[in-house]
């Protein structure tokens, strides 16, 4: 969350300070056009492919790292041991069809969400030759759509405003092939991201199974093991005034503020850097989903509860690989 802040301020810096110098006309001009492109956030967003491929994202997958795994020719998906236990992967599971629009549910938040970002919202693991006809996108919440500047670069990935109007728009494209990720425990999950941590916010999160009927797009539960490994975070147990503090201002600024921290540059005992520990994005297989214009609570139920069954079953299928205890197990709040 800190770089965000503090790009985005930098940004709004950036953009009234022009106005007192003699290149005020740039300030001006830009805000014709955030006028007229107001409404793009919401309308699929702005992708720009070199952008989405720059070397930044290469040196960002490295510092962690991250690279792709594919199926060897003539191995099954299932049986195929996709990752190497030194490094970071983009999994897929599943052969996804490309005719169909997709709805991936993104679990854990993390502090940072940098599993997401990197999987999604650039080439860096090569999304686009794992997920051959698909495209990618990425939900965030609106407030920074607001930044001047900083929009654009955040419309360059791939990413759009977290609102309903704007997941539809994706979702009614005709033809197929679209991919919205959706971070279900969304900014409040971050409190509760550290090391060893597996408490997703699922349990009374259920309007992306509602949209997911809705637009009878299929459910895809990714999960990326790794996330909450990247930053230790002070201790905030409910009922304290640190987390009360933490919520309240979750509800009134609609981000959360994790006071977190991990290495340093030069040192590894103290800082705002992320740790180099691996991140594996595990894409499980989709679960279909019958379209119906107003689906009854009990349908929307019933499809969550099959979701949290299958992320489960993806959590289990999968954590031995990746450094996770047989004893834990997914919880839901």
């Amino acid at each position: 969350m800190s770089p965000f802040l503090s790009t985005a301020q930098c940004c709004i810096a950036i953009f009234v300070g022009l106005l007192f110098t003699r290149f005020w006309l740039v300030s001006v001009l830009y805000a014709v056009w955030w006028t007229l492109d107001w409404e793009t956030p919401s309308r699929g967003g702005r992708k720009i492919h070199w952008i989405r491929n720059g070397v930044v994202w290469r040196y960002m997958k490295d510092y962690f790292p991250i690279t792709t795994q594919t199926p060897n020719s003539g191995e099954s998906l299932k049986k195929i041991t996709l990752c190497d236990k030194r490094r970071t992967c983009l999994v897929k599971t599943a052969e996804l069809d490309p005719a169909k629009n997709y709805i991936f549910g993104f679990h854990p938040h993390g502090v940072l969400v940098a599993g997401a970002f990197l999987n999604f919202c650039t080439e860096a693991t090569g999304f686009s030759a794992l997920f051959p006809g698909l495209t990618p996108y990425l939900m965030m919440l609106t407030l920074w759509f607001r930044v001047p500047f900083f929009r654009d670069y955040l419309l360059s990935g791939g990413l759009v405003t977290s609102e309903k109007e704007s997941a539809s728009y994706i979702l009614r494209k005709p033809g197929g092939g679209n991919v919205l990720t959706i971070v279900v425990g969304g900014a409040q999950e971050a409190l509760d991201a550290r090391p060893g941590a597996f408490k997703l916010l699922l349990a009374n999160r259920k309007g992306f199974v509602r949209l997911a009927i809705e637009h009878g797009a299929p459910l895809v539960p990714v999960f990326s093991f790794g996330e909450n490994e990247l930053f230790d975070q002070v201790e905030n147990p409910k009922g304290s005034w640190l987390r009360w503090t933490q919520e309240r201002l979750q509800r009134i600024m609609k981000i959360s503020l994790p006071l977190f921290h991990a290495r340093g540059i030069f040192q590894y005992s103290f800082g705002l850097l992320p740790y180099r520990r691996p991140i594996y994005t595990v894409v499980g297989k989709p679960i279909e989903v019958e379209k119906k214009f107003h689906p009854s609570e009990d349908e929307v139920d019933s499809l969550h509860k099959k979701y949290m069954e299958e992320l489960c079953a993806l959590f289990e299928a999968h954590k031995l690989k990746y450094n996770v205890p047989a004893d834990t197990h997914l919880s839901f709040i």
